[in-house]
Protein backbone atom coordinates (compact mmCIF):
# COMPACT_ATOMS: atom_id res chain seq x y z
CA UNK A 1 0.00 0.00 0.00
CA UNK A 2 0.81 3.53 -0.42
CA UNK A 3 3.47 4.75 1.71
CA UNK A 4 2.14 8.71 2.88
CA UNK A 5 5.75 10.71 3.17
CA UNK A 6 7.10 9.42 -0.38
CA UNK A 7 6.77 11.81 -3.53
CA UNK A 8 4.73 10.18 -6.18
CA UNK A 9 6.55 8.15 -9.11
CA UNK A 10 6.98 9.54 -12.35
CA UNK A 11 7.28 6.89 -15.43
CA UNK A 12 9.42 8.38 -17.90
CA UNK A 13 9.52 6.65 -21.49
CA UNK A 14 12.18 7.94 -24.04
CA UNK A 15 11.32 7.21 -27.55
CA UNK A 16 8.32 9.40 -28.55
CA UNK A 17 7.78 11.69 -24.87
CA UNK A 18 11.64 12.61 -25.47
CA UNK A 19 12.55 11.59 -28.29
CA UNK A 20 9.62 12.59 -30.96
CA UNK A 21 9.49 10.27 -33.80
CA UNK A 22 9.46 11.78 -37.66
CA UNK A 23 11.23 15.05 -38.67
CA UNK A 24 11.42 17.50 -35.96
CA UNK A 25 13.63 20.04 -35.52
CA UNK A 26 17.29 19.13 -34.48
CA UNK A 27 17.68 20.52 -31.43
CA UNK A 28 21.17 19.03 -30.85
CA UNK A 29 24.07 18.92 -32.73
CA UNK A 30 25.52 15.63 -32.89
CA UNK A 31 29.47 14.49 -32.93
CA UNK A 32 28.90 11.26 -34.54
CA UNK A 33 26.75 8.99 -36.44
CA UNK A 34 25.49 6.64 -34.04
CA UNK A 35 23.95 9.60 -31.18
CA UNK A 36 22.39 10.82 -34.05
CA UNK A 37 19.02 10.04 -32.86
CA UNK A 38 19.57 12.11 -30.02
CA UNK A 39 19.45 15.20 -32.11
CA UNK A 40 15.38 14.94 -31.45
CA UNK A 41 15.94 15.35 -27.63
CA UNK A 42 14.93 19.02 -25.85
CA UNK A 43 17.67 19.79 -23.72
CA UNK A 44 15.11 22.65 -22.20
CA UNK A 45 12.79 19.43 -20.78
CA UNK A 46 15.10 18.14 -17.85
CA UNK A 47 15.23 21.33 -15.97
CA UNK A 48 11.57 21.13 -15.64
CA UNK A 49 11.58 17.31 -15.19
CA UNK A 50 14.14 17.60 -12.48
CA UNK A 51 11.91 20.75 -10.85
CA UNK A 52 8.41 18.22 -10.65
CA UNK A 53 7.31 17.22 -7.10
CA UNK A 54 8.31 13.54 -8.40
CA UNK A 55 10.49 10.68 -8.26
CA UNK A 56 11.52 10.48 -11.92
CA UNK A 57 11.89 6.38 -12.66
CA UNK A 58 13.11 5.25 -16.28
CA UNK A 59 10.30 3.31 -18.27
CA UNK A 60 11.91 2.41 -21.38
CA UNK A 61 13.31 -0.02 -22.94
CA UNK A 62 17.07 1.46 -22.77
CA UNK A 63 16.60 0.51 -19.45
CA UNK A 64 20.14 1.81 -17.82
CA UNK A 65 21.16 3.35 -21.01
CA UNK A 66 19.16 5.89 -20.25
CA UNK A 67 21.70 6.68 -17.08
CA UNK A 68 24.43 7.47 -19.68
CA UNK A 69 23.14 8.54 -22.96
CA UNK A 70 19.88 10.61 -21.81
CA UNK A 71 20.45 11.91 -18.03
CA UNK A 72 23.66 13.59 -18.55
CA UNK A 73 22.21 15.51 -21.65
CA UNK A 74 19.16 16.48 -19.53
CA UNK A 75 21.48 17.82 -16.50
CA UNK A 76 19.56 15.17 -14.73
CA UNK A 77 21.18 12.86 -12.41
CA UNK A 78 21.24 8.93 -13.02
CA UNK A 79 17.43 7.99 -12.33
CA UNK A 80 15.82 4.62 -11.08
CA UNK A 81 15.24 2.10 -13.93
CA UNK A 82 12.25 -0.25 -13.87
CA UNK A 83 13.89 -3.56 -15.75
CA UNK A 84 11.31 -5.82 -18.38
CA UNK A 85 10.22 -9.49 -18.05
CA UNK A 86 12.45 -11.00 -20.53
CA UNK A 87 9.91 -12.49 -22.15
CA UNK A 88 5.94 -12.73 -22.62
CA UNK A 89 4.11 -14.89 -20.71
CA UNK A 90 0.29 -16.49 -21.27
CA UNK A 91 -1.33 -13.33 -18.93
CA UNK A 92 1.20 -10.70 -20.89
CA UNK A 93 0.39 -12.74 -24.42
CA UNK A 94 -3.76 -12.12 -23.08
CA UNK A 95 -2.75 -8.72 -22.21
CA UNK A 96 -1.63 -7.73 -25.31
CA UNK A 97 -4.62 -9.17 -26.94
CA UNK A 98 -7.43 -6.91 -24.99
CA UNK A 99 -5.25 -3.69 -25.71
CA UNK A 100 -2.86 -3.77 -22.17
CA UNK A 101 0.41 -2.35 -22.84
CA UNK A 102 3.00 -4.57 -21.67
CA UNK A 103 4.39 -2.34 -19.37
CA UNK A 104 1.51 -2.07 -17.40
CA UNK A 105 1.53 -4.69 -14.71
CA UNK A 106 5.25 -4.47 -14.28
CA UNK A 107 4.93 -0.13 -13.43
CA UNK A 108 1.85 -1.31 -11.23
CA UNK A 109 4.41 -3.72 -9.12
CA UNK A 110 6.91 -1.08 -9.25
CA UNK A 111 4.99 1.15 -7.60
CA UNK A 112 4.28 -0.91 -5.24
CA UNK A 113 0.65 1.14 -4.02
CA UNK A 114 2.32 4.62 -4.78
CA UNK A 115 0.89 7.66 -6.47
CA UNK A 116 2.54 7.72 -9.92
CA UNK A 117 1.95 9.09 -13.09
CA UNK A 118 3.36 7.54 -16.70
CA UNK A 119 4.15 9.31 -19.61
CA UNK A 120 4.57 6.83 -22.79
CA UNK A 121 3.46 7.47 -26.44
CA UNK A 122 1.64 4.20 -26.41
CA UNK A 123 -0.95 4.47 -23.38
CA UNK A 124 -4.46 3.46 -24.36
CA UNK A 125 -8.12 3.45 -22.48
CA UNK A 126 -6.97 -0.06 -21.59
CA UNK A 127 -4.17 0.67 -20.12
CA UNK A 128 -6.21 3.56 -17.84
CA UNK A 129 -8.84 1.49 -17.09
CA UNK A 130 -6.59 -1.38 -15.58
CA UNK A 131 -5.00 0.77 -13.73
CA UNK A 132 -8.07 2.34 -12.19
CA UNK A 133 -8.93 -0.99 -11.27
CA UNK A 134 -5.71 -2.50 -9.46
CA UNK A 135 -4.07 0.36 -8.22
CA UNK A 136 -4.91 1.36 -5.03
CA UNK A 137 -3.36 4.91 -5.29
CA UNK A 138 -3.61 8.12 -7.41
CA UNK A 139 -2.49 7.44 -10.73
CA UNK A 140 -2.43 9.89 -14.36
CA UNK A 141 -1.54 7.92 -17.60
CA UNK A 142 -0.70 10.89 -19.80
CA UNK A 143 -0.03 10.10 -23.41
CA UNK A 144 1.99 12.35 -25.24
CA UNK A 145 2.39 12.21 -28.88
CA UNK A 146 5.18 10.72 -30.26
CA UNK A 147 5.37 13.37 -33.44
CA UNK A 148 5.96 15.86 -30.91
CA UNK A 149 7.34 14.41 -27.83
CA UNK A 150 6.56 15.86 -24.28
CA UNK A 151 5.94 19.61 -24.34
CA UNK A 152 5.85 22.39 -21.53
CA UNK A 153 1.79 22.29 -21.67
CA UNK A 154 2.54 18.06 -21.11
CA UNK A 155 4.65 19.09 -18.19
CA UNK A 156 1.91 21.32 -16.91
CA UNK A 157 -0.48 19.34 -16.75
CA UNK A 158 1.71 16.62 -14.76
CA UNK A 159 3.22 19.41 -12.64
CA UNK A 160 -0.84 20.35 -11.67
CA UNK A 161 -1.71 16.89 -11.36
CA UNK A 162 1.51 16.11 -9.01
CA UNK A 163 1.31 18.73 -6.85
CA UNK A 164 -2.56 18.05 -6.17
CA UNK A 165 -2.01 14.43 -5.56
CA UNK A 166 1.04 15.29 -2.92
CA UNK A 167 -1.44 17.26 -1.19
CA UNK A 168 -4.10 14.68 -1.28
CA UNK A 169 -4.53 12.00 1.67
CA UNK A 170 -2.99 8.93 0.45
Amino acid sequence: MSRGNERPLLFLDVDGPLLPFGDGPQREPSGTAADSHLTRLDLRVGPRLAALPCELVWATTWEEEANTSMAPRLGLSPLPVVHWPETLDAREREDRWFGLHWKTRTLLAWADGRPFAWVDDEITDADRDWVSTHHPAPALLHRVEPSRGLTFGDLAVLDQWLRATRGSPQ
